[in-house]
């Protein structure tokens, strides 16, 4: 018996489809929220905040790094688990917090 031809698989387009982009946005997300720190004054967030969040940015920008660097080196498309997500998700909604503090004392970088 002749095993039968193997098919692409139709999820690899779709991952991609999707999860490029997404990866985009959090990259584009911690710059925004590094620029945000930038003009920052102590009165919206304290020095020691603004520095835990900075680095914590720079940490998920790298580790964001390393995520895509892995995808590219795989043979087939490759998600990202959760838990490799959800603290990213988590970065960007306090970068928005941040951002509208901003944006109610007048200051829009």
């Amino acid at each position: 018996m002749v095993p039968a031809p193997s098919l692409p698989d139709p999820t690899g387009p779709l991952l991609e489809e999707i999860l490029v982009p997404l990866l985009q946005d959090y990259a584009e997300s911690f710059d925004r929220g590094l620029l945000l720190l930038d003009h920052c004054p102590e009165t919206v967030l304290s020095l020691a905040d603004q520095h835990q969040l900075r680095v914590r940015l720079d940490e998920a920008r790298r580790s964001l790094a390393a995520a895509r660097a892995l995808r590219a080196a795989a043979p087939t498309p490759m998600g990202l688990a959760m838990e490799t997500i959800t603290p990213w998700h988590r970065l960007v909604v306090e970068v928005w917090s941040l951002s509208a503090r901003l944006r109610a004392v007048g200051i829009r970088p």
